[in-house]
């Protein structure tokens, strides 16, 4: 498969949007503004599927996502220093492949 040159500078530093990706399908693909915007909601429409149902999504030399448990604990209001409880709930974690590690580290 040949990878694609994509223009990074164009994009916000702290952003990547799914118009934006779908622009790039448009653009560098070929496919239309529908199509594009189509494929890339159900390409994020199908990892949150698969993290709800409690999977682990894992993207070949980009990451693993995860759903992990947490337990209840206390925990404490910044402001006031009152003791609150913080129920027992589901988180997503990312971990970062070691291909995508690396070439963070050469830039």
């Amino acid at each position: 498969m040949t990878e694609l040159a994509i223009d990074i500078d164009r994009f916000e530093p702290a952003s990547l949007t799914k118009a934006q990706l779908a622009d790039l399908l448009y653009e560098r693909i070929g496919l239309s503004k529908r199509e594009s915007k189509d494929i890339v909601d159900a390409f994020f429409d199908l990892i949150a599927r698969r993290l709800i149902e409690g999977e682990s999504v894992r993207i070949s030399g980009f990451g693993n996502f995860q759903v992990r448990s947490k337990a209840p604990r206390p925990g404490r209001n910044p402001r006031t220093g009152e003791a609150i409880p913080i129920e027992a709930r589901r988180v997503v974690t990312f971990h970062a492949s070691n291909k995508l590690k690396d070439k963070v580290q050469q830039v």
